[in-house]
């Protein structure tokens, strides 16, 4: 009798464990599906990192408006109209292909299709980027300026008649006023400086 008493004793105890190995009761497993169920919506609804945007859905980057910064010889040469000395510079002699910049603002100027050998001592082209370079007569009417049409920086002067090519054109430009970008190097964005606005005129008081 002893043997039995005990053995319900037992089974008595196990039961309330033996129910936890089943599962959690059936409003709590209701509950953990709904909870997953709304997170996944959740997360559906979220808005898209802003770093996994595609490329071409980025807006474009603003253009710079501040002009490169010049050395004192750049600035004499570009600003004050100044002259490098010939042989000496840079690109005067460069057969790489590529394209010429302004140094003060990035502007494309030339392409190396365009350069050839005139023995000056500057870098020669018989052509230019079409609307890039600004031709003005000089004061005393013997030479003709050349000028980035961007930004109105000094480039030179331009040179016709002279036979040395097909164009029988020669732009005769100081290395220190351009960049060299070699082919295949994306070129850096135009400096666009924001136009000045005029003062508003005052009507005189009659």
């Amino acid at each position: 009798m002893k043997s039995v008493n005990r053995f319900m004793l037992v089974a008595a105890l196990a039961m309330p464990f033996s129910g936890c190995a089943e599962g959690p009761e059936p409003n709590a497993v209701e509950t953990i599906s709904s909870a997953v169920v709304q997170s996944d919506t959740t997360k559906a609804h979220e808005p898209a990192d802003p770093s996994e945007q595609k490329a071409d859905e980025m807006p474009p980057e603003p253009a710079p408006t501040e002009y490169n910064e010049l050395t004192n010889f750049e600035k004499y040469v570009i600003l004050e109209k100044g002259t490098e000395r010939a042989f000496v510079g840079e690109y005067t002699d460069l057969k790489d292909p590529g394209t010429y910049i302004c140094r003060r603002c990035n502007a494309a100027l030339y392409k190396s299709d365009d350069k050839f050998s005139s023995d000056c001592g500057w870098p020669s082209f018989d052509d230019k980027i079409e609307g890039a370079v600004e031709e003005t007569p000089d004061e005393d009417g013997q030479r003709t300026e050349i000028t980035c049409k961007n930004c109105g920086g000094h480039l030179g002067h331009v040179f016709l008649g002279e036979r040395m090519t097909k164009k029988n054109t020669r732009h005769c430009v100081n290395s220190v006023s351009m960049k060299f970008i070699p082919a295949g190097k994306e070129l850096p964005p135009v400096v666009k400086k924001p136009a000045e606005s005029k003062p508003e005129e005052v009507p005189e008081q009659g």
